[in-house]
């Protein structure tokens, strides 16, 4: 089966990513800053938002990828992938306030890892299910 519900998802999460990096490279032109962040704070939380995004993204984008191929129904995919990006929107709001709001970056995290969670379990259930009489 050839994914087309994870693509549409994977392209809304590249065009945050875009703005993402967006962000860094005029915070690095502000601060005339190459490489590193030579202490500016604002800098590093737009660093630590950018790569924490590349850093779950990619990863989820594969484990949904698999469980479309696998056939799982539509509606199961939509919700994780929209819970993806809310979580991964939340998380980005949350770490990028000067004053950190600690909630907003949890309930990112704990959504993203609640995603990730039930997509693994879906792909450890499925060859379960096959197998079973």
């Amino acid at each position: 089966m050839v994914p087309a519900i994870v693509p549409v998802y994977a392209a809304v999460l590249a065009f945050i990513y875009i703005v993402l990096s967006a962000r860094v490279i005029q915070a690095r032109r502000s601060a005339k800053v190459a490489i590193g962040t030579r202490g500016d704070v604002r800098l590093e939380r737009k660093m630590r938002v950018h790569a924490n995004f590349a850093e779950y993204v990619p990863f989820a984008l594969l484990l949904a990828t698999f469980i479309e191929m696998e056939g799982r129904p539509g509606w199961f995919l939509h919700l994780l992938c929209l819970g993806l990006v809310a979580g991964r929107i939340v998380h980005a709001y949350g770490v990028s306030q000067e004053h950190e709001n600690f909630r907003l970056r949890m309930a990112g995290m704990a959504t993203t890892f609640t995603v990730l969670s039930v997509m693994a379990l879906s792909l450890l259930a499925r060859p379960i299910e096959l197998s079973w009489p």
